[in-house]
């Protein structure tokens, strides 16, 4: 095996959620790293969590808001998400999380991230934001070279990856969690989306757009620590006001094509599929980014403007 697939082998970046995948590589993406204690003390007399409990008459369906990528030492999880967890018949992720060894997959995923007809990504990047492009894979003993046959989708979900990797993030994500206790439980679990759909989200992301894409991913690089010490407590307590503002207003007012793409077009997709849960006699447990659920486009507000009663779960 070559040093650069080894490299990348060691991102593990096939053990997320696609979906989580196209999330982090928007342009704020979904948050950086090192929680700080300072920080999160200052959180401490909130009561909340990211967990809502949603009803319509005598039927109930719980909605959490997951960070896909979320260091050990925040387990074990807020106490609403074991509630919400066992008073659930079935748990619904946004789709069926890959297996790190799945090597089908793995090639689904480089076809279509990859360009075609000897097309590459600096074809569309002027000289400058290739050099800049250049010295950030140089910080992690790689070059530009080695990823300019990819889509920018999938060059930015790398390098959100290593950014992790560097900031010693990697962990279990709260999706791939509940899986993980669904299938020791023998739960059932269903899915908002299929793999095939996620895969052309991402092949997509950053198409016609290039130069705006790499050069605001590589921007937010620099603050990925900071982002995500902000990130994780806002998650943790609930803090709605600061997860929009670190999460969805940055994609919205950056990049309005992604954030229609990522956000918006996906939460009007799901409305239906969610309320169709109201009409059975099981209750389930939605687990989604916490993106799609803040703000004022969000999953949450479209139940809300259809009459659904929503409260927090503590």
């Amino acid at each position: 095996m070559s040093t650069f697939n080894k490299k990348l082998q060691s991102i593990n970046m096939f053990s997320f959620s696609p979906c989580y995948l196209i999330a982090k590589c928007s342009a704020k993406l979904l948050g950086k790293v090192a929680i700080y204690l300072s920080f999160i003390l200052s959180f401490s007399a909130i009561a909340g969590s990211s967990v809502w409990q949603v009803s319509k008459g005598e039927h109930t369906v719980y909605l959490a808001g997951t960070v896909h990528i979320l260091p050990a030492e925040q387990f074990p999880l807020p106490d609403a998400f074991k509630k919400a967890y066992q008073a659930s018949d079935a748990i619904v992720l946004e789709t069926p999380l890959p297996d790190a060894s799945d090597i089908a997959f793995q090639q689904k995923l480089l076809n279509a991230v990859s360009y075609q007809q000897g097309q590459k990504l600096t074809h569309y990047l002027t000289e400058e934001t290739q050099q800049k492009l250049n010295d950030y894979f140089a910080n992690f003993q790689l070059s530009l070279t080695q990823f300019q046959q990819f889509k920018p989708g999938y060059v930015a979900t790398v390098m959100t990856m290593l950014a992790a990797k560097k900031a010693k993030l990697a962990g279990t994500g709260v999706d791939a969690y509940f899986e993980g206790q669904a299938k020791s439980d023998g739960k059932p679990m269903e899915f908002l989306e299929s793999q095939a759909f996620q895969l052309a989200l991402i092949a997509n992301m950053g198409i016609g757009h290039e130069e705006v894409f790499i050069k605001a991913t590589l921007s937010q690089m620099h603050e990925f620590a900071e982002m995500f010490s902000k990130l994780i407590p806002a998650w943790r307590f609930g803090d709605t006001e600061l997860l929009n503002s670190l999460v969805v207003e940055p994609i919205k007012q950056e990049d309005p094509v992604n954030y229609h793409a990522v956000l918006t077009s996906r939460n009007k997709q799901w409305l239906p599929l969610i309320e169709q849960m109201f009409l059975d006699k099981d209750t389930e447990m939605v687990l989604v980014g916490v993106g799609h659920l803040v703000g004022e486009d969000s999953v949450l507000e479209l139940l809300k403007n259809k009459g659904y009663q929503i409260k927090k779960l503590r």
